[in-house]
């Protein structure tokens, strides 16, 4: 089965186009990163402290991880295409009572219930995986997760400049719109691309062992988690250096915020043209060893003394190419261990890295001061960073060992 030509566009009875599962993917990163430069004036609006307002970010990943165990065996158990309809009218519910929150404990809560948008994530990754196989579904995740890269991209930046001219609340309305605008794209193309596995939910979660019991799972999500994990804390700690330590203003940090989506889409372009060719195990130790080389270059700049916002924010382009390659084929790996479960281990590895990544945004918004800020967040990065080259080293210790029999 393939994803369906130009020609069947918009015909929801046959596999979603390709533009579709990219355009999803993005709205779950776009629900991440338009607030982010208002985090500030978020704050001062609410009359609280910045770190109330950062929680926004942890919490809303540890909640998407938490959804994210859900979403893949509700899946696998009803379809694709209707628990991926629910979820974008939950995410727009959500976003709405954003808007309308009269204090900052309650935009909080309706900030964790935003994070339902993951079945955009998720699902857009199973459907890839439904169509495909290991080395063809990393280089076509490769190209959907350019959506992924795309929307940070230009997010920020855009974040920015609709808080300066409007206030934060319209950047919650463009996401509403857009939101509806992919539902309505979501309904008429997103043909159903799996078979109901006719299970009961209770025997669907029954299926979880088989998958943890898997080394290369562990191996494959661990790698994805942990390199995206630096990223996580870069988004939990990256608003506070750029407005605090480096005192921009919302429009400027939404730019330079935006330099790991640059790389991002670099390596998103370079699994989709090589995946195939050269493997997806080489494809996630290079990026994840590209990802502690642009780290510790930017820690040795500031340890030297030459440190700047060009510096800290420009050495990010390196996570963000190491984490374009190292995303689509770990997790094209993680669903392949067990592919009559695609969409539980995308649930799974995605809730691993999410878990794990609201963690890391806490800890850094919780350990960042002025005077140690950025080294301290790059440390923290440049650890998490190390353990996914471990975790991919250990997949392919694996591999060699089941080649022995």
């Amino acid at each position: 089965m393939q994803v369906h030509s130009s020609r069947d566009f918009l015909n929801r009875t046959r596999p979603p186009h390709i533009i579709t599962l990219a355009l999803l993917s993005g709205l779950s990163a776009l629900a991440i990163n338009l607030y982010l430069p208002s985090l500030p004036n978020m704050a001062a609006h609410f009359q609280t402290e910045y770190r109330v307002m950062q929680l926004s970010v942890a919490l809303y990943l540890g909640a998407s991880g938490i959804l994210q165990i859900l979403i893949g065996p509700i899946a696998d158990m009803a379809g694709r295409r209707p628990v991926l309809l629910w979820g974008l009218v939950l995410f727009l519910l959500a976003t709405l009572g954003c808007i309308y929150a009269p204090s900052a404990q309650a935009f909080l809560i309706f900030r964790m219930l935003q994070a339902v948008v993951a079945v955009c994530m998720v699902l857009s990754r199973a459907a890839v995986r439904d169509l495909f196989s290991q080395n063809q579904a990393a280089s076509m995740m490769g190209y959907v997760t350019m959506g992924m890269a795309l929307v940070p991209m230009i997010s920020p930046t855009i974040g920015g400049a609709v808080d300066e001219l409007f206030g934060w609340r319209a950047n919650f309305w463009l996401m509403i719109i857009l939101g509806a605008l992919i539902w309505a794209l979501t309904w008429a193309d997103f043909g159903e691309t799996s078979h109901k596995s006719g299970k009961t939910l209770v025997a669907q979660f029954r299926e979880y062992p088989e998958l943890l019991r898997s080394p290369r799972f562990w191996g494959y999500s661990l790698a994805a988690g942990l390199s995206t994990g630096a990223f996580f804390a870069y988004l939990g700690g990256a608003p506070f250096i750029g407005a605090i330590v480096y005192d921009m203003e919302p429009s400027q940090l939404g730019m330079y915020f935006s330099a790991p989506s640059l790389g991002f889409f670099v390596g998103n372009f370079l699994s989709g043209r090589y995946s195939i060719r050269v493997g997806v195990n080489r494809m996630v130790l290079w990026g994840s060893l590209l990802i502690c080389l642009g780290l510790v270059l930017s820690m040795a700049v500031m340890l030297s003394g030459h440190g700047s916002a060009f510096s800290f924010f420009g050495f990010m382009i390196f996570m963000g190419l190491g984490n374009g390659m190292t995303i689509p084929n770990a997790t094209a790996g993680a669903l392949s261990v067990r592919p009559h479960l695609a969409a539980t281990a995308a649930g799974l590895s995605g809730a691993i890295s999410l878990i794990g990544g609201a963690a890391l945004s806490g800890l850094a918004g919780a350990l960042l001061v002025p005077e140690t800020a950025v080294i301290m967040l790059l440390a923290i990065m440049l650890a998490t960073a190390g353990g996914g080259v471990l975790a991919i080293c250990v997949v392919l210790w694996r591999e060699r060992q089941l080649a022995r029999y």
